[in-house]
């Protein structure tokens, strides 16, 4: 694709149709435009399609949060994980994660298919710079958090550190 089409005096090489190849470099680089193009257009798609997702569970959140003591609630959700560590102006910090908090629910990640903390890490890597739902149950008491993983001054995107809870 890259190769000269002349040879080092000048001359269009012998031993290569170069109409042909030059015709074939111009459809391959119109199929790479094109695809370009698609890709970019599938990008803005999924964009907008998991925007309205947000937005659609944002608003059924807000009106279908179950009480912090309703006992459906607790029975449903239960922790899987516990915050161990959580550093000074980190992500975690500033929206108001705290040591001892036991997760319920992480992202799309809850005790029933939860099996390792690469679940979570792969999360954070997905929702990079984006809002991240965390259900905490904090003095028997639940609590929606809004967490955005994201580049800080320390160690991860989060700044915390968990550690999973033995199921019984």
């Amino acid at each position: 694709m890259n190769e000269p089409l002349i040879d080092s005096e000048g001359y269009p090489r012998a031993d290569i149709d170069v109409y042909t190849v030059r015709h074939a470099r111009h459809k391959v680089i119109c199929l790479q435009n094109d695809y370009k193009d698609i890709m970019k257009e599938i990008e803005e798609g999924l964009y907008k399609i998991h925007a309205e997702a947000r937005q659609k569970q944002a608003e059924s959140s807000t009106e279908e949060t179950p009480s912090p003591t309703s006992e459906d609630a607790l029975s449903r959700l239960s922790p899987f994980l516990v915050i161990d560590k959580v550093d000074e102006g980190s992500p975690a910090h500033t929206c108001g994660l705290c040591v001892q908090d036991k997760i319920l629910k992480f992202g799309s990640v809850m005790s029933h298919n939860f099996q390792n903390l690469q679940n979570i890490a792969a999360v954070v890597q997905h929702s990079k710079d984006k809002p991240l739902s965390v259900r905490i149950l904090r003095n028997e008491k639940e609590f929606n958090v809004t967490l955005t993983p994201k580049a800080w001054s320390g160690r991860g995107l989060l700044g915390c550190s968990f550690l999973p809870i033995k199921k019984t």
